[in-house]
């Protein structure tokens, strides 16, 4: 999938946590006591939940034991937040005329919601960190090749005169050209990538153009990338 469309799913992600986390913070406070404090505390739960997976979602850990008590840490908040959440919206949902079962099942639909969106926004930061890594590795990688030197050729010695007919068949048989070595697509996607978040407004003929392919090619590539993705 390209970046830009992960980009597009995690905001369609990060809305839907929001509004699981929005039912679970409007539950505890209808359940608290009709007071600020009471009604904060009992708010504060679901939100903290929400800003912790917003944190490992952004900021990269590069240390296993860090990032395992970081993991540690929000099980024990996403734990309490559940626990808590749960009894407060099942209570409020037995107050205002749900059956029993219903007022006990309504509740895991928010946890899991959560849970779900929580994990899937922590795997798509994953993922669009490692495209944006590689893109600029590849830019630096461009950027600091040196250009090749010219080749000077020496001279040739002059060659002896041909006959007049081997001359004519020379001029009428079509030349023949080294076939070019096609670049891989993952390195021509990542070029296109690179060249768009440089130039947002390109057109795709200059984007073909600035790769030395084809227009038709470069929609090939990216074809053959989100088979693959």
């Amino acid at each position: 999938m390209p970046l830009s469309a992960l980009r597009r799913v995690r905001w369609a992600v990060r809305a839907t946590l929001t509004l699981g986390v929005a039912a679970s913070v409007a539950a505890n406070v209808l359940h608290a006591l009709p007071n600020p404090i009471s009604q904060a505390i009992a708010a504060w739960p679901p939100l903290a939940l929400l800003l912790t997976v917003e944190l490992i979602s952004r900021v990269p850990m590069h240390r296993r034991l860090l990032a395992a008590a970081r993991l540690g840490a929000t099980a024990g908040i996403a734990a309490i937040a559940a626990w808590v959440s749960y009894w407060h919206m099942a209570g409020v949902a037995a107050r205002y005329g749900e059956s029993t079962s219903s007022a006990y099942l309504l509740p895991l639909s928010v946890d899991g919601l959560i849970v779900v969106g929580s994990v899937s926004l922590v795997e798509l930061a994953g993922r669009i960190r490692g495209i944006e890594e590689a893109q600029r590795a590849t830019t630096a990688q461009v950027a600091e090749a040196p250009a090749p030197a010219p080749v000077v050729a020496p001279a040739p010695a002059p060659a002896p005169a041909a006959p007049a007919k081997k001359v004519a068949a020379a001029k009428k048989a079509p030349a023949k050209t080294a076939p070019r070595q096609r670049r891989p697509a993952a390195e021509t996607a990542a070029l296109a990538e690179a060249i768009e978040a440089a130039h947002p407004d390109i057109s795709r003929s200059e984007l073909a153009r600035q790769l030395g392919i084809s227009v038709s090619r470069l929609a090939s590539v990216r074809r053959e990338l989100q088979r693959t993705g």
